[in-house]
């Protein structure tokens, strides 16, 4: 089982337009994020999870040419906006991409996206429609579960992922832990979590919360993603256990 870290940051990324680092160090490449996105593998299967826009560079910096079906957390921009890169892998593995998220999600997408879905004159259609209903499903020998999580007025997909014995979660852009959120992540192996900044946030978590629910949860790596220009890479490597650390771009997590 494998899990690469394709971007870290925010919304705004890292750093932000104008050349802002805020109180990141520059000198240092881990502090250098682009929108948050993974990918998971395993069984020969390749998992790619949101598709904001760096998606491009990304799979470039990855060398990843064939990913086997997308998941859709939610529609914000961040996380959906890089749709048109499914194009090229579309283009490669010869076939429709099969696109996973909330039925809700998947129509919000079908409106601002709708060539992507139902074709154009000149092109194909890239995706094909898999509404998530249930809050699991099998898939490359293991299970995958989900649940929503609140993400201020709307809900994002958090999920989970267990084979061969092991687990990994997958918990972005939410801003409180859920009972359902509680029991599906409670001891977890790796927890990838949204950890904004340092204060509370009207639609995303911050630090002492999610150190607070990394203990109570009993996981056992976290790793801190979707930061911003606030959470410097090693001042976090500095002051967090051994068991916790800051994500970056690039980072493969493999259980």
């Amino acid at each position: 089982m494998k899990a690469r870290i394709l971007g870290c940051g925010t919304s705004s990324g890292v750093p932000r337009i104008g050349n802002d680092w805020g109180a990141c160090d520059p000198a240092n490449p881990k502090n250098r994020r682009t929108r948050s996105a993974i990918t998971l593998e395993h069984g020969g299967e390749r998992l790619l999870v949101d598709c904001g826009p760096d998606l491009r560079e990304q799979l470039l910096d990855a060398q990843i040419d064939h990913v086997d079906a997308t998941i859709v957390t939610h529609d914000h921009a961040d996380h959906c906006h890089g749709i048109d890169d499914l194009r090229q892998l579309v283009r490669r593995n010869g076939r429709k991409m099969p696109l996973w998220a909330r039925p809700d999600t998947i129509e919000r997408l079908r409106t601002r996206f709708s060539y992507a879905f139902q074709g154009h004159k000149y092109y194909d259609a890239l995706l094909d429609p898999v509404p998530l209903v249930e809050n699991q499903r099998e898939w490359a020998g293991g299970l995958l579960r989900f649940v929503d999580q609140p993400h201020g007025g709307i809900t994002s997909l958090g999920l989970r992922f267990d084979a061969d014995g092991h687990s990994i979660a997958y918990a972005i852009d939410f801003h409180d832990l859920t009972d359902e959120m509680t029991a599906l992540y409670e001891g977890v192996d790796v927890w990838i979590c949204d950890c904004l900044g340092r204060k509370p946030h009207p639609t995303h978590t911050h630090l002492d919360a999610v150190m607070g629910w990394a203990r109570e949860l009993k996981v056992g790596q976290i790793w801190l993603t979707h930061l911003d220009i606030v959470m410097d890479h090693a001042q976090l490597m500095s002051e967090l256990p051994d068991w916790a650390a800051p994500a970056h771009d690039g980072l493969e997590i493999i259980l």
